[in-house]
């Protein structure tokens, strides 16, 4: 696949509970998670870039902004909008999660590179994300995708599609989900920003 035909999908809709805050708002290196998981998408070779948003409402420069108004339902709605909303050209598209900071553009290359229909990255052998999902296996993936389950439910179905992409020392999955994770990520950033 062309790189200019692999659009990039950044999920960041939640209302961040255990965090006390929208992901989506939180600074890491002086840059919100929301901007910086475009910039991994576009670094990474993705283009166009849509962000889902839900619970926050925040305004982001070089992205395609789309609001999931069932955010709540959790993860797999968002996937679902996110995915209604790619171009009629993108022939596939990386999946990326806005709590995972240290995570490369050099992950997002390596997806494209493989050439593969479905690519998980992984990590010591262990499945995390990003995820690439070309455009015959949309319908596939947003069927399944409900509650919090994303495009996991789609790779468990047929796994005979999945290749395994391994990226160990291009970034760490780490998730922020709590103020002590992202305390442990920057010790600058003891509590979360406060919504707008």
């Amino acid at each position: 696949m062309r790189r200019s035909r692999v659009a990039g999908l950044l999920l960041a809709a939640g209302r961040g509970a255990r965090l006390g805050t929208p992901k989506a708002l939180v600074e890491y290196e002086g840059e919100r998670l929301v901007e910086r998981g475009v910039r991994l998408l576009e670094e990474g070779g993705c283009h166009p870039v849509v962000v889902v948003l839900g619970a926050a409402t925040v305004q982001v420069r070089g992205a395609v902004v789309v609001r999931n108004p069932g955010w709540e339902s959790g993860m797999g709605s968002s996937l679902r909008v996110g995915l209604a909303a790619l171009p009629p050209e993108a022939e596939a598209v990386v999946i990326a999660l806005v709590d995972q900071p240290l995570i490369r553009p050099a992950a997002v290359r390596e997806l494209i590179a493989s050439g593969a229909r479905l690519a998980v990255a992984t990590y010591g052998g262990r499945r995390r994300n990003p995820v690439l999902v070309s455009r015959r296996d949309f319908a596939g993936v947003a069927e399944l995708a409900t509650g919090d389950v994303g495009a996991r439910a789609f790779m468990r179905a047929r796994p005979e599609l999945v290749t395994e992409v391994p990226c160990d020392g291009l970034g760490d999955p780490a998730d922020i989900d709590t103020p002590a994770d992202l305390a442990l990520l920057d010790p600058q950033a003891a509590a979360p920003l406060q919504p707008e």
